[in-house]
This record gives C-alpha cells, sequence and structure tokens, in this order.
C-alpha cells in the first residue's frame, strides 16, 4: 500500500521496482525533500572548466540579415556575444541555487551557419573554486540565444531555439565529462 501525505495508507499498493538500482541522491534536495543549496566548503578548491552549446533556427532570410548586419536593431552578433558573457557573470542571481562564483574567465562565440539556417552559440567558462561552472555556460549560451531572437523577432518571430547541451566540464571531485555525440 502506498501513503497519502497525510501518512494514511491509500489502498493502492507501490510500483515494483525489481532490479531496478534505485536513483542517485539529488543533491539540492534534503532529507526531508526541501530543495537547499548544496554546502561545497569541504571540497577542494580546482581550476574548472564547462563548454556549452546551443542553436538557433530561423529563416534563411533572416540569417542573411543577420549575417549582412542589417537588421535595424544592430549587430546581432556582438550584442549576444556580450548578452552572453554578462548573463555568465550573473548566474547565481538567475538560478536560486547556484553559488555566486569568481569567472577567471567567459569566452561566447557566436556564428551564422546559412546552411542550417541560424545561430551557433558556443559558450565557455573557466574558475578557480570549490563548485563547478556548467550552470554558467548553460546560461551564456541561452541568453545569448534569447538575445539573437529578440534582436531579430521584428522580422522573424517562427525562430526556434533548441539544441542547448553541455558539451564538456573538466575538474571537480566527479572529473571530467566529455559528451558523446
Amino acid at each position: 500500500m502506498s501513503a497519502r501525505p497525510d501518512g494514511e495508507a491509500d489502498g493502492r499498493s507501490a510500483p515494483d521496482r525489481g532490479s531496478v538500482p534505485a536513483a542517485p541522491a539529488l543533491s539540492h534536495v534534503d532529507s526531508a525533500g526541501a530543495a537547499r543549496m548544496v554546502d561545497v566548503s569541504e571540497k577542494p578548491e580546482t581550476t574548472r572548466t564547462a563548454v556549452a552549446t546551443g542553436r538557433i533556427r530561423m529563416r534563411p532570410e533572416t540569417c542573411k540579415l543577420i549575417q549582412d548586419n542589417a537588421l535595424k536593431k544592430g549587430d546581432v552578433l556582438a550584442t549576444a556575444r556580450l548578452a552572453g558573457i554578462m548573463a555568465a557573470k550573473r548566474t547565481a542571481d538567475l538560478i536560486p541555487l547556484c553559488h555566486p562564483l569568481p569567472l577567471s574567465a567567459v569566452q561566447v562565440s557566436v556564428s551564422v551557419d546559412a546552411s542550417f539556417p541560424g545561430v551557433l552559440v558556443e559558450g565557455t567558462v573557466r574558475t578557480t573554486a570549490r563548485t563547478g561552472v556548467e550552470m554558467e555556460a548553460l546560461t551564456a549560451v541561452t541568453v545569448a540565444l534569447l538575445t539573437v531572437y529578440d534582436m531579430a523577432k521584428a522580422v522573424d518571430r517562427d525562430m526556434s531555439i533548441g539544441d542547448v547541451q553541455l558539451r564538456e566540464k573538466r575538474g571537480g571531485v566527479h572529473g571530467d565529462y566529455h559528451r558523446s555525440d
């Protein structure tokens, strides 16, 4: 039988987990299930790097306008790059349980890919700290893509943001990660 939130049995049987391994404990949830900021004070400071990517698909005409710097709002690629850098620096203000980190470097590249057609963004963030910079890299990419959308929406509201993903991370207790696709 399963328990209802009030602690009483509801008459249903709990699902049989068989030999399925239990999911790892979530680090941002305490024993009572409440969200919490992870205590990283005992972790060693190490150099950590994360790389994230994403893209925004658009009509070929929109892509050409961006490539030719012909949109009325200005230089889309430069503005998106700066927005991504600024966003990485503000990640702890945007994501409730992220630690504020002293970033050593933030690099955001924004490029037109006419064959896609659209804009590709890559963000690389580095720090020496007790926790990683994956969220900072993902935030940089996402905000850069949102900036492209904002600057080009007057000519193309059908743009689609997607494929935002962590490509790699280096450093830290859990070691390196490299996306395999």
